[in-house]
């Protein structure tokens, strides 16, 4: 210490201190530089620019509001001039005949009312629709000319699309279209219509205080039945549905333990002496850990077909190489003394096992499959959409029709909860089997 205060004098280490100072602030200014620069280069790379000028809003406005909003039909079949009002176009949301909303009024100028001024009226020949502030439109559908429309004078607006065979209006009462063979008339409502009973039911239009009533006095299964078999929401097959993705992460994931618990004991040098064992033992975890869950989903598609014992399996394949990591690494971890005393009463090495270390990693383990127990719930509603099985199949199958977004999101909704219930449940079950509690 001395011989270094000696060689520099006051002047080096002021110089010194500055150069250190001044290099640590340097340091803190290039790491937020250094994050801005990668930021940067991400907007370009992935052409964020280009994404947002390609986004169709409206569409998205469109899709968000049909999440918690229906559209009821009302068809003119130009051919016969036969009336169909249906809830979301469905056959099985179909008025049945006698039976229709207070806003339409058939005869033979069936007219339907979409308030605020809004009319269409369906006559004989000519289809009519009464817009305030615009003016009245006529389309007369041809078999030979195609769409005739009669519009008001000016420039035609931009919610009017009108071609040859084709007239489409749309406004913020509802959308009037008109071919040569069909016109349709579609007008939206907040909630999900149906949801608890269809137009055939007896029960359908009752309120919660005549369905309580009706259910006293002994109709209680009849509701609950039509309501458990609704055709357009198919609770039954919803219900059975979240069964089967709970069903495929519960087997997954427990399987996976069962397999992997003993081979976990030939990966560790405290239990397993013999060097090649566990070198082969702990890359076959790598390997099976290594490839996603998803992966293998398509490849025992391939081999055993679509079906949820596919996705247990898959996930069973996959668990297998992360809980025989996980639970090798706490056996290597174990206290000796705890199997020393139980060894010295002359336990053999299976009891030895069962009364010194499985004590010791209980709570570890339980820890990890309970976990991943949650995890596998969620990873299971993907799974389930490629194998063809759990509330991952109705999911994709309501995506795919672009048709009923309310469906998607009710879907959406009870696999939230389900994973909600699965935390609530492993943490209530952690509790009780690691700490002791209720």
């Amino acid at each position: 210490m001395s011989t270094f205060a000696t060689d520099l004098s006051v002047d080096d280490l002021k110089n010194e201190a500055s150069r250190l100072f001044n290099r640590k602030r340097l340091t803190n200014f290039g790491l937020p530089a250094l994050l801005l620069a990668y930021l940067t280069y991400v907007f370009f790379a992935f052409d964020v620019p280009g994404l947002t000028s390609r986004a169709d809003w409206e569409n998205g406005k469109t899709l968000v509001s049909d999440s918690y909003s229906y559209k009821t039909h009302v068809e003119r079949d130009n051919r016969n001039a036969e009336i169909a009002i249906a809830i979301e176009g469905e056959r099985k949301g179909t008025y049945p005949e006698g039976m229709t909303p207070d806003w339409v009024t058939l005869g033979e100028t069936t007219v339907i009312d979409l308030e605020d001024g809004h009319v269409v009226r369906f006559g004989p020949e000519t289809v009519e629709y009464d817009i305030p502030g615009y003016g009245t439109v006529r389309a007369t559908p041809t078999r030979t000319a195609g769409v005739q429309a009669e519009l008001p004078d000016g420039e035609i607006p931009e919610w009017i699309n009108l071609s040859k065979n084709r007239l489409a209006v749309t406004t913020d009462a509802g959308r009037l279209t008109v071919t040569r063979n069909r016109s349709e008339v579609f007008r939206y409502f907040t909630g999900w219509e149906l949801f608890w009973f269809t137009l055939d039911s007896p029960y359908y239009g009752q309120s919660f205080t005549e369905l309580a009533g009706r259910a006293v006095s002994g109709e209680a299964g009849e509701i609950f039945s039509d309501f458990w078999t609704n055709k357009m929401w198919r609770h039954q097959d919803v219900a059975w549905a979240i069964f089967e993705t709970i069903l495929m992460a519960f087997l997954g994931t427990f399987g996976a333990a069962m397999v992997a618990l003993p081979l976990a004991f030939l990966a560790t040098r405290n239990f397993n002496p013999l060097k090649s064992v566990r070198f082969f033992t702990r890359r076959v975890f790598d390997f099976v850990r290594g490839v996603d869950a998803l992966i293998w989903t398509v490849v025992l598609a391939r081999a055993f077909g679509p079906g949820p014992l596919t996705g247990a399996l898959a996930i069973l394949i996959t668990d297998t190489g992360t809980f025989g990591k996980i639970f090798s690494e706490a056996l290597e971890n174990v206290d000796q003394k705890q199997i020393e005393g139980v060894q010295s009463t002359g336990a053999n090495a299976p009891q030895r096992y069962r009364f010194g270390v499985i004590p010791q990693v209980t709570p570890v383990l339980l820890s990890q499959l309970l976990y991943f127990l949650e995890s596998n719930t969620r990873s299971a509603t993907v799974i389930g959409a490629i194998t063809g099985g759990g509330i991952g199949l109705l999911l994709t199958q309501a995506i795919i029709t672009q048709k009923d977004w309310e469906e998607v999101a009710y879907y959406i909704m009870l696999i939230i909860l389900m994973v909600m219930l699965m935390d609530w449940f492993s943490g209530w079950l952690r509790k009780r089997l690691i700490q002791g509690k209720t």
